[in-house]
């Protein structure tokens, strides 16, 4: 197996995903599968998805995950929107290993698609601070300083206040993609409510570029116009491919560091 080709996965709310990526490239070699996402959001319903993707490739080599919470010492901390308690200390990582024979890594999906998006896309030639949104079914949030990560900030939780009940809830519940279907915006009243959720990050991080991904990447010309924040703003250049690229060169870049090891089926 080149050691230059990784397959990635990224799991979602609605969907878990999979690709071979050429990293040299910086994009799939070949197509990507897609297994809805288990309705029982169990790991083991996960790992099962997960084991589709690999049987479907015939993958013996590395692996790497994104997931929606917060990951630590390859640790998962938070899951709110897939499972929650269900995946608190759960080790994905070891699990995919004992699952599939292979190494794998696991990282914060959004982490890994601002990964992508500052290594090949949007952000490939920009320093300072660099915040890579991904916008869906929630809000995923990363930040460079630099180049350099700052892991598992999860903005998309960041508190607003909802007009309708006067209570202050998730950002994501208000500003995603999904908030936008659910109340059945226009793309200008949910780009100016979407608006205040950007000024309100950059009063906090001061970013120099703020990079837009996810699912409204690719409706960029309904709502662009309408976003007045004094820095920098581009759509993500990956689309919805960053996760799966990001995921896949961050376990490439911690398995050539030694920190990865091989986990056989016993």
């Amino acid at each position: 197996m080149k050691k230059d080709l990784v397959l990635g996965i990224d799991i979602g709310g609605s969907g878990v995903k999979g690709a071979i990526v050429d990293l040299k490239k910086g994009d799939f070699k070949g197509d990507r599968l897609r297994i809805p996402t288990p309705s029982s959001h169990t790991p083991q319903s996960i790992l099962d998805a997960i084991g589709q993707i690999v049987d479907e490739f015939k993958w013996k080599g590395l692996i790497g995950c994104g997931f929606p919470g917060v990951i630590r010492s390859q640790i998962i901390e938070t899951a709110a929107n897939l499972g929650g308690k269900n995946f608190i200390g759960v080790n994905l990582a070891e699990q995919i290993g004992l699952a599939c024979g292979c190494e794998a890594w696991v990282l914060n999906d959004a982490d890994a698609a601002g990964l992508a998006e500052t290594t090949y896309g949007a952000g490939r030639v920009s320093n300072g601070v660099v915040v890579m949104l991904t916008v869906g079914t929630g809000i995923g949030v990363s930040m460079f300083t630099d180049g350099v990560l700052v892991p598992n900030l999860e903005f998309g939780h960041l508190r607003m206040r909802d007009k309708l009940t006067g209570k202050n809830i998730s950002a994501e519940k208000l500003c995603s993609d999904a908030a936008r279907k659910r109340g059945d915006l226009t793309w200008k009243a949910w780009a100016q409510r979407f608006n205040k959720y950007l000024q309100y990050l950059y009063s906090l991080c001061w970013p120099d570029l703020i990079i837009i991904g996810g699912g409204v990447a690719s409706k960029s010309e309904k709502f662009l116009k309408y976003l007045d924040v004094n820095c920098d703003i581009e759509i993500a250049k990956l689309e919805n491919r960053a996760g799966i690229i990001g995921a896949a060169l961050a376990a490439s870049r911690n398995a050539h560091s030694g920190i990865l090891r091989r986990v056989r089926n016993t």
